[in-house]
């Protein structure tokens, strides 16, 4: 699924960026080397990174 329209960014890849890269949003599409167009994307990509700094915080379960 496509995150912004306007660069051609799927979800998948601005996720894993978003792992790599500290910061906002607008850091993770310049890491991709796009910057924001219409800005529609905004919400849900912060949205993005939220989860992803919520998933980073959880422990990690031990092997079994």
């Amino acid at each position: 699924m496509y995150l912004c329209i306007c660069n051609a960014i799927k979800t998948a890849e601005f996720r894993a960026c978003a792992r790599a890269c500290h910061g906002g949003a607008e850091a993770v599409y310049a890491r991709l080397g796009k910057t924001t167009q219409c800005g529609q994307c905004l919400d849900e990509a912060e949205e993005i990174l939220e989860d992803l700094r919520i998933e980073s915080q959880l422990p990690v379960p031990a092997a079994a």
